[in-house]
């Protein structure tokens, strides 16, 4: 019997029956490797129907090929669970439409998509080049909305769906990675413009920051405070994609070992009125006291890091 336990990697005694996404059609993006494999076999494993759907290419972007797509459809398979393989880029128009066009023609809908890919190219801000900027972007952020256009448009159809998208706790800021965190930060945007667009067609968006054990992670050059391993991140995509999550929507959630965290919602903080225009000298005599500043935590980490290398310790993120 396939369950969820048994497809994670878990070694329990207890039988689990395979229900909670049971006759879903989902598709999940980057889902070859790391976690959006983690989310693939969980999502069979509980009993959907899975578009494998990976590009299957290094870090950087550089040489696709579909053997990752193929062996996780395998592993499912051989599960006993439902799945396909598209080696299709989410960089196109067409390719996001293709990716959801599999599930529908497969199983007559689509219940979930899962925007999980993604691709690195570290540099400082002051360095980073075009070639270095646009493929990031292009794969994170315009890889999320070529899937989110065209599942939107079915889901609009059916009155019902889920959009899950993939951030990182760097859309606050980066300090190497200008380029991911502008992409992970436009994905929260888009997330949140989902939700409101698609709320009245019982169509849920929603984020995960996920800290894991990845290929993209095993290349932060510092001690992360949080970690935990992919398989720790899809129950909650899970959870998401459920009928019992169908009342959230527009949420960032972090998923880290056995922690879930809620982010904020953006809002002003804090305000200064007078009569008429502000002159720049009246602005310099009150914004301090008044309005003040929402001080950078990241700022404040890099400090604490800067203190601990300058005395030999490996600084912790």
């Amino acid at each position: 019997m396939l369950t969820s336990r048994q497809i994670s990697g878990r070694d329990v005694s207890e039988v689990y029956v395979a229900e909670f996404l049971k006759g879903k059609s989902i598709a999940i993006t980057g889902a070859g490797r790391g976690i959006g494999r983690a989310v693939a076999l969980l999502c069979a494993a509980e009993g959907a129907n899975v578009v494998v759907a990976d590009y299957g290419v290094g870090m950087a972007g550089e040489d696709p090929t579909s053997e990752v797509a193929d062996a996780v459809v395998k592993e499912i398979a051989d599960a006993g669970g439902t799945a396909v393989a598209v080696a299709d880029t989410v960089t196109s128009m067409e390719g996001g439409a293709r990716i959801v066009q599999t599930a529908i023609d497969n199983w007559g809908r689509i219940d979930g998509v899962v925007c999980v890919a993604g691709i690195l190219r570290e540099r400082m801000l002051f360095n980073m080049a075009e070639d270095e900027w646009d493929p990031v972007v292009e794969t994170h952020l315009k890889g999320t909305f070529t899937v989110f256009r065209a599942a939107a448009a079915a889901m609009k159809q059916q009155q019902s769906g889920t959009l899950i998208g993939f951030t990182s706790g760097a859309f606050a800021g980066s300090v190497a990675q200008a380029n991911y965190s502008a992409a992970k930060g436009g994905i929260v945007s888009l997330v949140r413009s989902a939700a409101v667009g698609m709320h009245r067609y019982n169509v849920t968006a929603n984020c995960i920051a996920p800290i894991a054990r990845t290929r993209m992670s095993a290349n932060v050059p510092m001690e992360l405070a949080e970690n935990g391993e992919p398989e720790d991140v899809a129950p909650m995509v899970a959870y998401l994609l459920s009928d019992a999550a169908r009342h959230i929507t527009g949420q960032v959630y972090t998923a880290v070992g056995g922690k879930i965290a809620v982010w904020n919602q953006p809002r002003e903080v804090r305000a200064m009125y007078k009569d008429g225009r502000w002159t720049p000298d009246e602005i310099a005599a009150r914004i301090d006291s008044t309005v003040g500043q929402e001080r950078m935590a990241m700022i404040d980490r890099l400090e604490a890091m800067r203190q601990a290398a300058a005395s030999g310790e490996k600084p912790n993120a």
